[in-house]
């Protein structure tokens, strides 16, 4: 890896799509700041060899709460599972899937933990899945906002509607450490970069988290790309379109008719998407194949990364579409709402109207 290509992965220089933010203002102050709830979007049986828990978190993460459910119930770790790890310092309510097979039924309502509620035990008939999850609701509290104009938000808040936010990952896929001090940054990113120059890490979770930051720092990277040019919205030849609601896509052909695509793009009925890199031959074509390689060209140690720990090429759509959003400004704070997909960040709804960071202290519970 070269200099360049280590002093250069920040994540502060991406592209907003709407303009500069509208204002300032802190996010997760408290721990009721930031509230996310998982929506299944499937009925649970009622029976099966499987529990799911429906469980609330607080400045807890999904990783350590799966722990602390296999020690309590004596199963093994590898038996828990859930649809996605949620945003630490935050209140989250999240499904959590314990294999009981032959093991004894733990009595749930024994779990005891300051920072962690089972609300529920249902049994079910499958295993809980990563990205079994029809998406999350988001209720947030953004404080001391300094630009209290509602023409403006409201402005903002139907573009942000009706032609979406770029589908960033967040920051918290590249570490948020929050200290007494402040929060420090890109702890994730950081070790994924030793880990391209070679260093061994040999803590499984830490690897985990940092070959994910690497592989999401890329696709940030074109998406930016994207967006800084115009090309968010442009079909180019050998794109790769993602079917609404589906991981299938086609790549864009000469014989395509670009009209209809562009009608089916409008209504969001396909997607143009942006490289989740792994090893195999890219999806994309032509111009598009042209666009990407010439990026990615700049960082072949971490595609190099990518590649030996056996991920395989995927994509990933390119703008992100909040449903269901409401707001209003009360004493100088802002009430936000929506929800989004499954796997899709709401600090990449954040950042195209506030400017921040997160707060200066580590949440604790609201007053």
């Amino acid at each position: 890896m070269n200099n360049s290509e280590v002093s250069e992965a920040s994540t502060s220089h991406w592209h907003r799509l709407h303009g500069s933010p509208l204002s300032t203002g802190d996010i997760k102050t408290y721990a009721d700041d930031f509230v996310v709830e998982e929506q299944l979007g499937f009925e649970l049986t009622g029976e099966g060899e499987h529990h799911l828990l429906w469980i609330e978190k607080t400045n807890t993460n999904t990783a350590f709460v799966a722990e602390q459910l296999a020690k309590f119930s004596g199963i093994s770790l590898r038996d828990i599972s859930y649809a996605g790890r949620k945003d630490k310092f935050a209140r989250t309510r999240q499904y959590f899937s314990v294999y009981q097979g032959k093991h004894s039924c733990p009595n749930w309502q024994d779990f005891e933990s300051p920072d962690i509620s089972i609300l529920n035990a249902t049994r079910h008939n499958k295993k809980l899945r990563t990205g079994a999850l029809q998406g999350n609701k988001f209720s947030l509290i953004v404080r001391n906002v300094a630009t209290l104009d509602p023409q403006l938000w409201q402005q903002r808040m139907l573009q942000i509607q009706n032609f979406g936010v770029p589908n960033y990952y967040g920051q918290q896929r590249f570490g948020e450490m929050h200290t007494a001090k402040g929060i420090v940054l890109n702890g994730n990113l950081s070790l994924g970069m030793r880990m391209a120059q070679g260093e061994k890490i040999k803590n499984r979770n830490k690897r985990s988290m940092a070959i994910s930051a690497l592989r999401s720092y890329l696709f940030n990277e074109v998406l930016s790309q994207r967006v800084s040019t115009g090309l968010h919205t442009q079909i180019m030849m050998g794109d790769a379109l993602q079917l609404a609601g589906s991981n299938s896509y086609f790549v864009v052909s000469a014989s395509d008719n670009i009209d209809a695509l562009y009608k089916r793009l409008a209504e969001q009925d396909v997607q143009i998407t942006a490289p989740l890199l792994g090893s195999g031959k890219s999806a994309v074509q032509a111009d598009t194949e042209a666009f990407e390689s010439g990026l990615l060209a700049q960082h072949p140690a971490i595609i190099k990364t990518l590649t030996d720990v056996g991920l395989k090429q995927e994509r990933r759509p390119i703008l992100l579409y909040p449903k269901d959003i409401q707001w209003s400004l009360e004493d100088n704070n802002l009430h936000l709402s929506f929800s989004l997909p499954s796997g899709c960040f709401a600090t990449a709804v954040l950042r195209e109207i506030i400017a921040s960071e997160g707060s200066s202290t580590t949440p604790t519970e609201s007053p």
